[in-house]
């Protein structure tokens, strides 16, 4: 239907008064804009609504009831919905829609989320992961209001904020020879088997440090987990690179790898807060945004320096 829900509260308001004038007065609008509401709604009904008596005013048909009353129940749906919005957008508490990087996901969500419930546990979060496509189409679509992502690939229509930045590492298998060293150069490991995270934006990074250090990877498997990654490492079928490292040098599957620092002067990944612009921002999103900025400042949870590579017990 054409008719809009002004256009309704219009009619609603006739049949309850039982006049048009009287209606008029009561919403303080014309009269022509009362008839012209009730004309268009019986247009779109195709049958008449309303029987008129110039002198008694207007009275419901059989068919004017029903639809009357399904009007008055859409009414009140929409004041629901109001309600729910002004409701949802004045306090700090509802739902909100927050992405996540797949790798910065594991590392960082579950703190962040533990965290953030203890300070407002009135908000619930949903979360949703993806790849850095994955993060600004389910933006733009709605579907998320706030994202923890990469710098990479950013439209103009978002904001991006700055968290922390994470310097590439490499990782071995613990039994690797080069295992119990703290620092390499890529150029060592250029000509050994290397297992890509395979994700858009991601694959273009990582192939970027090598085109630095002046090398062409030799991969041998791709995947877009970074558990799976982190396995085949560990078994010996290659040598990964990460910078979202996890606190532990244990692999899904029990078996261990060792975390390298790069001595290459290698470009870091850099961590963003993302948001639309020019939309207002519910309190509720501004408030996790405002805990992810401060998880990540000097003395919160991620501050920076903490995030240290954990050193694999080679004993």
């Amino acid at each position: 239907m054409k008719v809009s829900l002004r256009q309704l509260r219009y009619v609603v308001a006739a049949a309850d008064c039982g006049h048009v004038t009287r209606a008029s007065k009561q919403l303080n609008v014309s009269q022509p804009s009362i008839s012209s509401a009730i004309s268009e709604l019986e247009a779109e009904v195709g049958v008449p609504l309303f029987i008129r008596h110039h002198a008694r005013g207007v009275k419901l048909t059989p068919v004017g009831e029903r639809v009357i009353n399904e009007a008055r129940l859409l009414l009140k749906h929409a004041q629901d919905f109001t309600q729910n919005a002004i409701e949802l957008g004045a306090a700090l508490k509802g739902e909100i829609a927050v992405g996540c990087f797949l790798t910065l996901a594991i590392r960082f969500m579950p703190g962040l989320l533990a965290g953030f419930a203890q300070l407002h546990p009135g908000i619930t979060v949903m979360l949703h992961e993806g790849d850095q496509e994955e993060m600004i189409t389910m933006m733009r679509s709605g579907r998320i209001e706030l994202a923890l992502a990469y710098s990479l690939a950013l439209p103009d229509e978002i904001e991006a904020r700055p968290l922390i930045d994470l310097p590439p590492h490499v990782i071995v298998a613990a039994n690797h020879p080069l295992a119990d060293r703290e620092t390499i150069s890529l150029r060592e490991l250029a000509d050994e088997p290397f297992i890509l995270l395979d994700l858009p934006y991601s694959r273009d990074y990582f192939f970027g440090l090598f085109r630095a250090v002046e090398r062409e990877p030799r991969v041998v498997f791709r995947s877009r987990s970074q558990e799976l990654i982190r396995g085949l490492v560990a078994h010996g079928h290659g040598f990964a690179i990460q910078n979202a490292i996890p606190a532990t040098t244990v692999a899904y599957d029990g078996n261990s790898i060792a975390v390298l620092a790069l001595e290459d002067n290698l470009t870091p990944t850099r961590i963003m807060s993302l948001r639309l612009k020019h939309y207002a921002t519910r309190p509720a999103v501004q408030a996790f945004e405002r805990y992810m900025q401060q998880a990540f400042a000097p003395g919160g949870l991620f501050a920076p320096g903490s995030i240290t590579p954990p050193r694999v017990n080679l004993m």
